[in-house]
Parts: structure tokens; sequence; C-alpha cells
């Protein structure tokens, strides 16, 4: 036996893994006489495919993705229509569905706001007065023992208010608010402080969430809170 021609352990190895992949892969079927096809190893370790990389805004940031913010509402006016007005009252402004604040009334010695009413019973319409400071007073204490309970939903005693008495018939919760037809003369303040923004229907409230970008869709008593809130805020925009 001539030790110089065995093969190496090296040749061996090589030759038992040659031999492993062919008969682990699927052998074609041949015509009777073709070449027997050869198999080979690969010489060379197959890389692994890099890690897909993210976009930064489909990462999570914490344990949950951030809140999407909820878009602010563009205000689109019609053809020939303007966000200014007109001023329709002394204690508006030119910009639909906005009153001054408190403190630019009183500075001009605005203390009475007046409005027009129906009785429900004689039929009668006349102007009545509010005082601003008491009338206004009210509704703010209101708002401040109840905001925290009404969950941005007016409560009974807006979306259902007690209306004046009539002194001309005597009649009781009978003098209803005239609201104009035409939505950029309505007098929002007479009716804050009269607490009759309930007596509006669904399209004076969306007019005005609309001109005050207010979110103007869902239930009729959401308005109406909404309209309250943001005419509270225009009158006393400092207070929190």
């Amino acid at each position: 036996m001539i030790i110089g021609d065995s093969p190496s352990f090296e040749e061996n190895h090589d030759s038992w893994l040659n031999l492993e992949l062919s008969l682990s892969l699927p052998q074609p079927q041949l015509q009777h006489g073709a070449p027997q096809p050869q198999y080979y190893a690969p010489l060379y370790p197959l890389m692994p495919l890099p890690p897909k990389e993210e976009d930064d805004e489909d990462q999570e940031t914490g344990p949950s993705k951030a809140i999407r913010q909820r878009k602010q509402p563009v205000l689109a006016m019609k053809k020939g229509k303007s966000v200014t007005i007109t001023q329709p009252f002394q204690w508006a402004t030119s910009t639909r569905a906005t009153v001054h604040s408190l403190e630019h009334l009183l500075s001009k010695n605005i203390v009475s706001i007046t409005g027009t009413v129906q009785c429900n019973g004689c039929k009668e319409q006349f102007e009545i007065e509010f005082d601003l400071k008491e009338k206004f007073e009210e509704v703010a204490v209101f708002i401040r023992e109840n905001r925290y309970v009404m969950h941005d939903r007016a409560p009974k005693a807006w979306t259902n208010p007690l209306l004046p008495t009539c002194n001309r018939c005597g009649q009781e919760n009978s003098l209803k608010p005239v609201i104009s037809p035409k939505k950029r003369t309505i007098n929002w303040l007479f009716l804050l402080l009269g607490q009759m923004i309930g007596c509006c229907n669904l399209k004076h409230l969306k007019y005005f969430c609309k001109h005050t970008k207010c979110h103007r869709t869902g239930a009729k008593d959401r308005l109406i809170y909404l309209t309250y809130m943001v005419l509270y805020k225009q009158l006393k925009p400092d207070d929190q």
C-alpha cells in the first residue's frame, strides 16, 4: 500500500459532501443514455438579506403610535360671500358670528342688550332688553358650576330654555326670540344673555359653528353647548 497515493481528509470530506448533496437534490428525469448532470456545493456561504428599513411615519413612538390630530375645519365661503360683513349690532363685530368682549362693551358704555321677541299666546312682537353685566354673570356662574359635568353636551336648561313671561297677556314661558332669517344678522349676544340659544334650529347652530371654526357635525345638544362656550370665550377671552 502506497501511503502517498491515499486521499487526504479534505478530499474525503468533499467527496462525501458532494454525494450527500446529489442524493438530497431532486433528480431530473433524463432520457436513456443521456449524461448524468453534476451538482456541486457552493464555495461560499449564503449571505442573509439586510433587514427592511421602516419609514419614520410607520415607526411606533412609545407604547402606541402617535395620536392623529384632528384637522381644523377649513372655512370655505360661497362665491360672492365674505367672512367680514356690515356690523349688524353695536355689540357685534364685522366678523360673522362674533361679538365684542365684555371689557370692550363696558368701555364703550354698552350696558344693555336688546332683542325682538314674540309671545306664543297673543302673538305680539316687541323688544326687551337684558342688563349685560347681570345676565352675563348668570351665564358665567352656570358654566363654572356645571362645566365639568356637562361632558360637551348642553343640559336641559339650555336645550329646553325657560322663556320670559309676556308683560302684555301675562302668559308664562311664552316670549320666544325672533331669529332673523338672514343668519349673518342673528342677535347671538341677546340669545346668550337670555339663555335662549336652544330656540335656534340646526341650520342656525351649524352656521355659527362653521364661522367660528367648530366641528359642526353632531347632535343638537352638542352644537348648543359649543355655541354657548364659544360666545362665553368671546366675551371673556382670558377666562380659563
